[in-house]
């Protein structure tokens, strides 16, 4: 049952460390780091600013095209241009903050439009609608270390199954995705795919860890979206990526949490 800010208080007075592993909206938009901050509490991840950027799906192409990094053509539409909008082609429709593919739909045809914007409205009051990209679904893990230095895990490719090419909720969360690590990308490829990830994490301001994923297309990295508190079951991308580097899901635990209380961590 919900404790109130006080309960809540109380609760984070008892821990020495955070592991904010809360998705959408209240939890990786970096709500829960802002009230680690309060109550002085040292965490894992990102901090307020990195988690509300990249939260923000349309920020977070702002941020990337800043820095070099292609993301597919798109436009914000809000309650007061959702009108005007008409459908011309292939789109994928998404709420701008949310989390665990809620609300996102991939539009073939003029009338579904309606019910895709429906549902992304429903959970957000400005929604993404973006043109497909056609690639391979592409997740890369950047690491950052108290001593300024970004560890990336091996890439690892989503073969999903989903009739619409969307790696949706019941993929994400029903055990049945089919990852790849590493993803079989030749050394250049993956070395840019690299590059992409840490640019785009440094630009956010990201800490601990964050995912950061991409379609790879014939003419390189397209990114698709930043997570900075990504899945963090033992079974999830993430821990996955680093499990194939040697990092044992107990030990990525443990190197997070002392990252976080390591000196010079403070916030």
């Amino acid at each position: 049952r919900p404790v109130g800010l006080t309960g809540a208080a109380c609760l984070l007075r008892r821990c020495d460390v955070v592991l904010p592993v809360v998705h959408g909206p209240h939890g990786e938009d970096g709500t829960l780091a802002a009230l680690c901050d309060l109550a002085g509490l040292p965490y894992v991840g990102s901090g307020l600013r990195a988690g509300a950027l990249a939260m923000d799906k349309w920020t977070t192409k702002l941020v990337a095209a800043a820095v070099g990094v292609a993301t597919a053509p798109g436009v914000l539409l809000t309650p007061g241009t959702r009108a005007a909008y008409a459908w011309t082609h292939p789109v994928v429709v998404k709420p701008v903050a949310a989390g665990s593919s809620h609300g996102v739909s991939m539009v073939a045809r003029t009338e579904d439009l309606d019910a895709a914007l429906a549902a992304a409205f429903a959970l957000d009051d400005r929604v993404l609608v973006e043109d497909v990209v056609v690639g391979r679904e592409i997740d890369v893990a950047v690491l950052a270390r108290p001593d300024g230095s970004r560890v990336v895990a091996p890439t690892l490719e989503i073969v999903t199954a989903a009739s619409d090419g969307v790696f949706g909720y019941e993929e994400k969360y029903g055990g049945t995705a089919d990852f790849r690590i590493p993803a079989p990308l030749d050394e250049t490829d993956t070395k840019t795919l690299e590059d992409a990830a840490v640019a785009v994490f440094d630009a956010l301001g990201c800490a601990g860890v964050a995912r950061v994923d991409f379609f790879w297309t014939q003419d390189g990295p397209v990114l698709n979206e930043v997570n900075t508190m990504p899945g963090f079951t033992e079974q999830s991308q993430v821990p996955k990526m680093f499990a194939a580097a040697g990092l044992a899901y107990a030990d990525l635990l443990d190197l997070l949490v002392r990252d976080a209380v390591a000196p010079g961590m403070e916030r």
